[in-house]
């Protein structure tokens, strides 16, 4: 038997159904879903290469939510994230030379070879940049390497806020360790490896919890103080009554890598006056003391800035306290205050000119949440998507409401998936 025909063999026996139902959540409906989305992804991989004598794998990576700390990590901060059950899986087996070809659902064919893992500007913002900068991270901890072909697709889709990228990236470290390593990886280094492709390769200046949240799965709090602190926290949301939904306000995030870059720019900046590279190394009475030099030296945004940094780092330690004693009315507040200040000292929820989508959902979430739920940006900002905790019995009414004004699909009703990064089958099992 070929290892097509094993692999869809494999996807129709009861095991396959209990390992959806940890990834995806219960339901017959998510289960019957994704038995089809994988056993679709088996037949376009053999479509593609026709690879009937190797060895097939199923890799997958998750997106995420950030729960509260907006923009903390990439200063040294605290966060508090979780892996969602939307992910990026893809069908992949091994080459015998160094090649790689990425065929992703509904994006370009990726083909290049990792003989050249050097960067390369005129692959900025691409695929293949994260493919070339991953397969480098590894080279340079040691890991070896080596050519595959992938059949991807993804549910985590770009602009929902759920960091499609992370999830692509800590899939394509996932197979590489996988096919070449025999996935052994530590979770933390993953992620790093992950980061390192997208901040050199790709050209984004990104923090690290969004690949760490995909790479670690779960609820999680993360200190980046040093090296990643990562703590584990075992709280039900739908148990306790609520869902998770994410409204994509359709903004695009086109063309503002800048004003994301000068989010931890300004922030350094403040951390540079006191001698530091970021602002966790910073004490928050020095911070106090100084804001009229620092006003007068970098002007009152970055100032702002540095006062929400201080203000979500503290905010997360009590957020993490409320989830730990289940205190869900503290949890909230928390989250409220992290939105409230991410509008108005971070200034990430719109920026200047007519269009507002996320200032609007947000107002329309507080109208319909107040008393009842949070509700707070979500991720980068400036556009995309907000987050709300919505009670299970309002989440009909909540969803059609926001769909009504921005449009049929945009909201995402989800549940925190327990494995992060996983090699989810193979076909010699």
């Amino acid at each position: 038997m070929d290892c097509y025909a094993q692999m869809l063999a494999q996807l129709k026996r009861p095991p396959a159904m209990e390992r959806f139902a940890r990834l995806y959540g219960h339901g017959e409906g998510k289960l019957a879903r994704h038995l089809t989305r994988y056993t679709q992804l088996v037949k376009v991989h053999e479509d593609l290469f026709h690879a009937n004598e190797k060895a097939l794998y199923l890799v997958s990576a998750p997106g995420r939510t950030e729960i509260i700390g907006n923009h903390t990590d990439h200063n040294n901060g605290r966060v508090l994230a979780a892996a969602v059950n939307l992910d990026c899986v893809a069908a992949v087996t091994p080459r015998d030379d160094n090649m790689v070809r990425v065929h992703s659902e509904g994006f370009p064919v990726i083909e290049l070879s990792l003989d050249d893992l050097s960067v390369r500007p005129e692959e900025e913002g691409t695929s293949a940049a994260l493919v070339r900068g991953v397969a480098h991270g590894m080279v340079k901890n040691g890991y070896k390497i080596g050519g595959f072909d992938a059949a991807v697709t993804s549910d985590v889709l770009g602009g929902s806020g759920l960091s499609s990228s992370a999830a692509y990236e800590v899939m394509i470290c996932a197979i590489l360790d996988t096919l070449y390593n025999g996935f052994v990886m530590d979770h933390i280094l993953r992620a790093q490896i992950a980061q390192y492709a997208e901040n050199v390769y790709f050209g984004k200046p990104s923090g690290l919890m969004d690949q760490m949240a995909s790479s670690t799965g779960g609820l999680v709090t993360i200190d980046f103080r040093a090296e990643p602190e990562v703590q584990p926290l075992s709280f039900g949301f739908n148990e306790a009554g609520y869902s998770l939904v994410v409204v994509n306000t359709r903004g695009s995030h086109d063309n503002l890598t800048p004003e994301y870059a000068s989010v931890r720019q300004e922030m350094q900046q403040i951390a540079g006056f006191f001698g530091e590279e970021v602002l966790r190394k910073v004490r928050p009475e020095q911070f106090q003391q100084n804001i009229g030099p620092l006003r007068e030296k970098f002007g009152e945004r970055a100032v702002l800035r540095a006062m929400h940094f201080f203000d979500e780092n503290e905010r997360v330690k009590q957020m993490v306290h409320a989830v730990r004693i289940n205190d869900l009315a503290a949890m909230f507040d928390n989250v409220i205050g992290s939105g409230e200040s991410s509008w108005m000292l971070l200034q990430n929820v719109h920026l200047p000119g007519i269009h507002q989508p996320l200032s609007l959902a947000l107002a329309m979430a507080a109208n319909m949440l107040r008393g009842k739920g949070a509700w707070r940006v979500h991720g980068g900002g400036f556009a995309g998507t907000t987050l709300n905790f919505v009670p299970n019995e309002m989440v009909d009414e909540f969803v059609a409401r926001m769909e009504a004004v921005f449009g049929e699909h945009a909201c995402y009703v989800l549940d925190v998936r327990p494995e992060g990064a996983a090699l989810v089958f193979t076909s010699h099992e």
